[in-house]
């Protein structure tokens, strides 16, 4: 398990990371959320002393991390860091020959990963040749070469097409069904939605909900309802505690606070047309993600002493909120 424990940093009069605390267990895929200036990339980079942290610490399997811990630890940065006149296959059997694989084992490994992430030119390319998607794969690939025990990734995806995401998908799955401990950090939340177990979502630089996907998406209640007579869902503005969540041609997604407003929004729909959907859904791990951000901001607002609605259990679920610390 990787532990983040009250990681705390400022810049200046920013604070990047305000007592951050979340864990990432071994053996599953993890999702680092949250908007731009969340703390994401700060909290990755003190992972390697990248970062020089005020307070806080991070550790794995218990231990504090020092040297031979982090040469276990595979690390994508944000800021690609790529030998422009190397080839791909030279680049990476040099990252693996310094992790002290042999030879032999450092091209195997990497003609391996050259194939399995499909980089073009087979390897042979000058990496100031290929295109931002491949300078992208093999990226990825230098942080696997050596069989890192822990992974971490920043916007692994980003650039990516369908092809090579589905491809850098399997190998993070299989990583994590060996056992291994991977984060990454991403912005599509429709692909972490698809296959992380769990996640974190940050928000200026604290923890505002942590926890397994099934768990979160499960903390509303959400329905699928469609009137064929009222496609736009006009009959939902006469309902009071109900959040329209999104509209479409194909009917509304519709978040209610509990069953008997439920029965409302059914009853209201029958008077309104022909019923075409009722159904009851998950949220949307953008769903989570939104009205997540949307509380603790008005929270903050709140405490900075500006006007803020009192939050509902419709927009949010104060039960998600472990990680985060008073003030």
């Amino acid at each position: 398990m990787l532990d983040f424990r009250e990681l705390t940093k400022t810049f200046g009069s920013t604070s990047a990371l305000d007592a951050m605390s979340f864990a990432v267990p071994a053996g599953e895929v993890f999702g680092f959320l949250g908007p731009n200036g969340a703390g994401k990339t700060t909290a990755m980079r003190a992972i390697f002393g990248l970062v020089k942290l005020d307070s806080g610490s991070v550790l794995y399997q218990g231990r504090a991390l020092g040297r031979d811990e982090l040469t276990r630890f595979g690390y994508m940065p944000e800021e690609r860091g790529l030998y422009p006149k190397m080839t791909v296959i030279e680049h990476l059997v040099y990252l693996a020959r310094l992790h002290e694989l042999s030879r032999g084992d450092a091209l195997g490994k990497a003609r391996e990963l050259i194939d399995r992430l499909e980089i073009a030119g087979g390897g042979f390319s000058k990496i100031e040749s290929l295109s931002l998607g491949n300078r992208q794969r093999t990226q990825i690939a230098a942080a696997l070469i050596h069989e890192p025990d822990v992974l971490v990734l920043d916007e692994p995806f980003s650039g990516l097409d369908p092809l090579s995401v589905g491809a850098v998908r399997q190998i993070l799955t299989d990583y994590a069904k060996r056992g291994r401990t991977v984060l990454f950090s991403s912005h599509q939340l429709e692909l972490v939605e698809d296959f992380c177990h769990s996640v974190a979502i940050a928000n200026r630089g604290r923890i505002v909900v942590s926890g397994s996907l099934a768990e979160l998406t499960k903390t509303a209640t959400v329905l699928a309802i469609s009137v064929r007579e009222d496609p736009d869902g006009n009959f939902l503005k006469t309902i009071p505690r109900i959040k329209v969540l999104e509209s479409t041609s194909t009917g509304q997604r519709v978040q209610v606070e509990d069953d008997q407003d439920a029965q409302l929004v059914l009853r209201t729909a029958i008077e309104a047309g022909q019923l075409e959907r009722y159904n009851f859904e998950d949220r949307r791990l953008s769903e989570v993600f939104l009205a997540a951000v949307e509380a603790d901001n008005k929270e903050r607002n709140f405490e900075d002493g500006q006007d803020a609605p009192a939050k509902t259990l419709a927009e949010f679920d104060p039960s998600t909120l472990d990680d985060v610390k008073s003030p």
